[in-house]
Protein backbone atom coordinates (compact mmCIF):
# COMPACT_ATOMS: atom_id res chain seq x y z
CA UNK A 1 0.00 0.00 0.00
CA UNK A 2 1.55 3.29 -1.32
CA UNK A 3 2.87 5.71 1.62
CA UNK A 4 -0.37 8.87 2.88
CA UNK A 5 0.91 12.17 1.16
CA UNK A 6 0.45 15.06 3.67
CA UNK A 7 -2.16 16.14 1.26
CA UNK A 8 -4.45 12.95 1.96
CA UNK A 9 -3.39 12.86 5.31
CA UNK A 10 -4.56 16.56 6.07
CA UNK A 11 -7.96 16.06 4.07
CA UNK A 12 -8.43 12.71 6.02
CA UNK A 13 -7.97 14.41 9.59
CA UNK A 14 -10.05 17.12 8.16
CA UNK A 15 -12.98 14.95 7.92
CA UNK A 16 -12.39 13.82 11.65
CA UNK A 17 -12.19 17.29 13.16
CA UNK A 18 -15.20 18.23 11.32
CA UNK A 19 -17.34 15.68 12.82
CA UNK A 20 -16.34 17.05 16.36
CA UNK A 21 -18.84 19.05 17.54
CA UNK A 22 -18.12 22.45 18.57
CA UNK A 23 -16.82 23.64 22.08
CA UNK A 24 -19.81 24.46 24.07
CA UNK A 25 -18.94 26.92 27.25
CA UNK A 26 -19.75 25.28 30.30
CA UNK A 27 -19.46 21.82 28.77
CA UNK A 28 -16.62 20.18 30.45
CA UNK A 29 -15.96 16.70 32.96
CA UNK A 30 -13.04 15.55 34.93
CA UNK A 31 -13.36 11.36 35.89
CA UNK A 32 -11.26 8.77 36.88
CA UNK A 33 -11.29 4.79 35.29
CA UNK A 34 -9.97 2.12 37.12
CA UNK A 35 -10.30 -1.49 36.14
CA UNK A 36 -8.38 -4.74 35.90
CA UNK A 37 -5.95 -4.85 33.79
CA UNK A 38 -6.71 -5.16 30.21
CA UNK A 39 -9.68 -4.01 30.50
CA UNK A 40 -10.07 -1.03 28.12
CA UNK A 41 -9.11 2.01 30.37
CA UNK A 42 -6.28 3.26 27.80
CA UNK A 43 -9.02 2.69 25.54
CA UNK A 44 -11.34 5.45 26.47
CA UNK A 45 -8.46 7.93 26.55
CA UNK A 46 -8.14 7.75 22.95
CA UNK A 47 -12.30 8.32 22.52
CA UNK A 48 -11.99 12.07 23.14
CA UNK A 49 -11.49 14.83 20.94
CA UNK A 50 -8.56 15.54 19.39
CA UNK A 51 -6.40 17.32 19.11
CA UNK A 52 -5.59 15.46 22.58
CA UNK A 53 -3.08 15.11 24.75
CA UNK A 54 -1.57 11.84 26.10
CA UNK A 55 0.62 11.91 28.82
CA UNK A 56 1.61 7.84 29.13
CA UNK A 57 3.38 6.05 31.48
CA UNK A 58 2.46 3.24 30.82
CA UNK A 59 3.46 2.96 27.04
CA UNK A 60 -0.37 2.15 25.72
CA UNK A 61 0.10 5.41 23.39
CA UNK A 62 1.68 1.87 21.05
CA UNK A 63 -1.89 0.28 20.47
CA UNK A 64 -4.02 3.04 20.59
CA UNK A 65 -5.18 4.16 16.87
CA UNK A 66 -4.86 7.59 15.75
CA UNK A 67 -2.18 10.11 13.88
CA UNK A 68 0.31 10.87 16.67
CA UNK A 69 3.28 13.30 17.08
CA UNK A 70 5.45 13.30 20.63
CA UNK A 71 6.59 15.83 22.88
CA UNK A 72 9.04 16.49 25.68
CA UNK A 73 7.64 19.40 28.12
CA UNK A 74 10.73 19.57 29.66
CA UNK A 75 12.82 20.66 26.53
CA UNK A 76 10.70 22.39 24.29
CA UNK A 77 7.08 23.77 23.81
CA UNK A 78 3.75 21.74 23.07
CA UNK A 79 3.50 21.45 19.23
CA UNK A 80 1.38 23.62 16.78
CA UNK A 81 -2.17 21.99 15.63
CA UNK A 82 -1.06 22.05 12.03
CA UNK A 83 -4.11 19.67 10.88
CA UNK A 84 -1.95 16.31 10.73
CA UNK A 85 -2.33 14.43 14.09
CA UNK A 86 -4.44 13.74 16.28
CA UNK A 87 -3.10 12.61 19.52
CA UNK A 88 0.41 13.88 20.96
CA UNK A 89 2.24 11.50 23.36
CA UNK A 90 4.14 13.11 26.47
CA UNK A 91 5.87 9.79 27.82
CA UNK A 92 6.48 9.52 31.50
CA UNK A 93 10.06 8.62 32.32
CA UNK A 94 10.59 10.52 35.04
CA UNK A 95 7.89 12.71 37.72
CA UNK A 96 9.43 16.08 36.05
CA UNK A 97 7.86 14.64 32.40
CA UNK A 98 4.36 14.95 34.12
CA UNK A 99 4.90 18.34 35.68
CA UNK A 100 6.59 20.27 33.41
CA UNK A 101 3.58 19.33 30.90
CA UNK A 102 1.70 20.45 33.64
CA UNK A 103 3.29 23.81 33.85
CA UNK A 104 2.49 24.51 29.97
CA UNK A 105 -0.72 22.92 30.32
CA UNK A 106 -1.54 25.69 32.86
CA UNK A 107 0.07 28.45 31.14
CA UNK A 108 -2.95 27.79 28.38
CA UNK A 109 -0.01 27.93 25.41
CA UNK A 110 -1.09 24.69 24.21
CA UNK A 111 -3.45 23.46 21.48
CA UNK A 112 -5.21 20.47 23.38
CA UNK A 113 -9.10 20.01 23.28
CA UNK A 114 -8.49 16.79 25.85
CA UNK A 115 -5.90 15.37 28.05
CA UNK A 116 -5.74 11.64 29.20
CA UNK A 117 -3.35 10.35 31.82
CA UNK A 118 -2.06 7.32 32.29
CA UNK A 119 -1.89 6.13 34.40
CA UNK A 120 -2.05 7.77 37.96
CA UNK A 121 -0.93 4.36 39.75
CA UNK A 122 2.40 4.31 37.47
CA UNK A 123 2.92 8.32 37.66
CA UNK A 124 2.66 8.38 41.70
CA UNK A 125 4.91 5.39 41.80
CA UNK A 126 7.45 7.76 39.16
CA UNK A 127 7.29 10.55 42.15
CA UNK A 128 7.88 7.92 44.66
CA UNK A 129 10.73 6.96 42.73
CA UNK A 130 12.31 10.83 42.30
CA UNK A 131 11.56 11.10 46.40
CA UNK A 132 13.74 8.11 47.78
CA UNK A 133 16.50 6.30 45.93
CA UNK A 134 16.54 3.76 48.40
CA UNK A 135 12.85 2.53 48.36
CA UNK A 136 12.17 3.48 52.09
CA UNK A 137 9.50 5.68 52.67
CA UNK A 138 9.54 7.52 56.11
CA UNK A 139 6.47 9.34 57.01
CA UNK A 140 7.71 12.93 56.07
CA UNK A 141 8.10 11.13 52.83
CA UNK A 142 4.77 9.84 52.67
CA UNK A 143 3.53 13.49 53.28
CA UNK A 144 5.41 15.17 50.62
CA UNK A 145 4.34 12.30 47.92
CA UNK A 146 0.56 13.03 49.05
CA UNK A 147 1.45 16.75 49.10
CA UNK A 148 2.72 16.64 45.52
CA UNK A 149 0.10 13.87 44.33
CA UNK A 150 -2.44 15.98 45.81
CA UNK A 151 -1.26 19.03 43.96
CA UNK A 152 -0.98 17.59 40.81
CA UNK A 153 -4.18 15.88 40.03
CA UNK A 154 -6.15 18.95 41.59
CA UNK A 155 -4.23 21.13 38.96
CA UNK A 156 -5.21 18.81 36.49
CA UNK A 157 -8.82 18.43 37.48
CA UNK A 158 -8.65 22.57 37.14
CA UNK A 159 -7.72 22.63 33.90
CA UNK A 160 -11.21 22.50 32.89
CA UNK A 161 -11.62 25.97 34.29
CA UNK A 162 -8.70 27.72 33.41
CA UNK A 163 -9.38 31.08 32.00
CA UNK A 164 -7.53 31.50 29.25
CA UNK A 165 -7.61 27.98 27.67
CA UNK A 166 -9.57 25.39 29.49
CA UNK A 167 -9.47 21.55 28.71
CA UNK A 168 -12.79 20.01 27.88
CA UNK A 169 -12.34 16.46 29.11
CA UNK A 170 -9.50 15.38 31.94
CA UNK A 171 -9.81 11.39 32.13
CA UNK A 172 -7.14 9.84 34.62
CA UNK A 173 -6.79 5.95 34.50
CA UNK A 174 -6.08 4.52 37.31
CA UNK A 175 -5.24 0.34 38.62
CA UNK A 176 -7.60 -1.06 40.53
CA UNK A 177 -6.74 -2.96 43.63
CA UNK A 178 -9.13 -4.63 46.83
CA UNK A 179 -9.11 -2.58 49.87
CA UNK A 180 -11.52 -3.08 53.04
CA UNK A 181 -13.57 -5.01 51.21
CA UNK A 182 -14.29 -2.91 47.85
CA UNK A 183 -12.01 -2.63 44.17
CA UNK A 184 -10.81 0.91 44.96
CA UNK A 185 -7.98 2.75 42.57
CA UNK A 186 -5.03 1.87 43.20
CA UNK A 187 -3.07 4.74 44.83
CA UNK A 188 -0.38 4.69 47.76
CA UNK A 189 -1.09 6.71 51.00
CA UNK A 190 -3.67 9.16 52.38
CA UNK A 191 -4.57 10.23 48.35
CA UNK A 192 -6.84 6.64 48.18
CA UNK A 193 -9.06 8.40 50.20
CA UNK A 194 -9.15 11.48 48.65
CA UNK A 195 -8.84 10.74 45.03
CA UNK A 196 -12.78 10.30 44.76
CA UNK A 197 -13.75 13.33 46.18
CA UNK A 198 -11.41 15.33 43.22
CA UNK A 199 -13.39 14.14 40.35
CA UNK A 200 -16.83 14.50 38.08
CA UNK A 201 -17.03 10.74 37.76
CA UNK A 202 -15.32 7.75 39.19
CA UNK A 203 -15.93 5.00 37.02
CA UNK A 204 -15.25 1.00 37.22
CA UNK A 205 -14.32 -0.40 34.04
CA UNK A 206 -15.11 -4.48 33.31
CA UNK A 207 -15.70 -6.96 30.28
CA UNK A 208 -18.63 -8.54 30.51
CA UNK A 209 -20.26 -11.10 28.42
CA UNK A 210 -24.22 -10.96 28.14
CA UNK A 211 -26.91 -13.24 26.52
CA UNK A 212 -29.44 -12.16 23.48
CA UNK A 213 -32.40 -10.59 25.49
CA UNK A 214 -34.40 -12.86 22.70
CA UNK A 215 -32.68 -16.14 23.16
CA UNK A 216 -30.74 -16.79 26.72
CA UNK A 217 -29.24 -19.28 25.20
CA UNK A 218 -27.00 -17.49 23.09
CA UNK A 219 -24.08 -15.45 24.28
CA UNK A 220 -23.60 -12.06 22.63
CA UNK A 221 -19.90 -11.01 22.41
CA UNK A 222 -17.94 -9.50 25.27
CA UNK A 223 -18.91 -5.54 26.11
CA UNK A 224 -16.81 -3.27 27.77
CA UNK A 225 -19.18 -1.68 30.62
CA UNK A 226 -18.24 0.98 33.12
CA UNK A 227 -20.09 1.21 36.82
CA UNK A 228 -20.48 4.65 37.86
CA UNK A 229 -23.20 4.98 40.62
CA UNK A 230 -21.94 3.50 44.51
CA UNK A 231 -21.58 -0.47 44.21
CA UNK A 232 -21.38 -2.32 47.63
CA UNK A 233 -18.02 -4.07 45.87
CA UNK A 234 -16.10 -1.07 43.28
CA UNK A 235 -15.45 2.38 44.08
CA UNK A 236 -18.04 4.29 41.79
CA UNK A 237 -19.92 7.72 41.63
CA UNK A 238 -20.69 10.43 39.76
CA UNK A 239 -22.05 13.92 40.53
CA UNK A 240 -23.49 14.45 37.09
CA UNK A 241 -27.56 14.04 38.22
CA UNK A 242 -28.04 10.89 37.47
CA UNK A 243 -27.40 11.72 33.88
CA UNK A 244 -25.46 8.60 32.80
CA UNK A 245 -27.01 4.92 32.84
CA UNK A 246 -25.31 2.49 35.24
CA UNK A 247 -23.78 0.36 33.62
CA UNK A 248 -22.07 2.73 30.89
CA UNK A 249 -21.93 0.38 28.29
CA UNK A 250 -18.87 0.51 25.69
CA UNK A 251 -18.21 3.60 27.33
CA UNK A 252 -16.80 6.91 24.86
CA UNK A 253 -16.24 10.48 26.10
CA UNK A 254 -18.16 11.86 23.57
CA UNK A 255 -21.49 10.01 24.50
CA UNK A 256 -20.90 10.52 27.81
CA UNK A 257 -20.68 14.53 26.90
CA UNK A 258 -23.82 14.19 25.42
CA UNK A 259 -25.61 13.04 28.13
CA UNK A 260 -24.40 14.85 30.79
CA UNK A 261 -24.74 18.13 28.37
CA UNK A 262 -27.55 17.86 26.27
CA UNK A 263 -27.70 20.22 23.29
CA UNK A 264 -31.02 21.51 24.62
CA UNK A 265 -30.14 22.56 27.96
CA UNK A 266 -28.41 25.70 26.65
Amino acid sequence: MAKETEEELRARLKKVYDACPPRRKGVAMSLIVHGGSKAGKSTITNTTFPPRLLIDAEMAYRFLPGVKVFWDPKTEAPPEHNGLWETCVVIVREYADMSKAYEWLNSGQHPFRSLGIDSVSEIQSRCRDQLTASGQMSQQLWGDLLYEMDKLVRGFRDLTEHPINPIEVVVLTAMTQMKDGKYRPYVQGALQVKLPYFLDVIGYLYVAAETDPTDPTKVLAPQRQMLVNPHDMFEAGERVQGRLPNPVRNPTIPEMLALVFPEDQQ
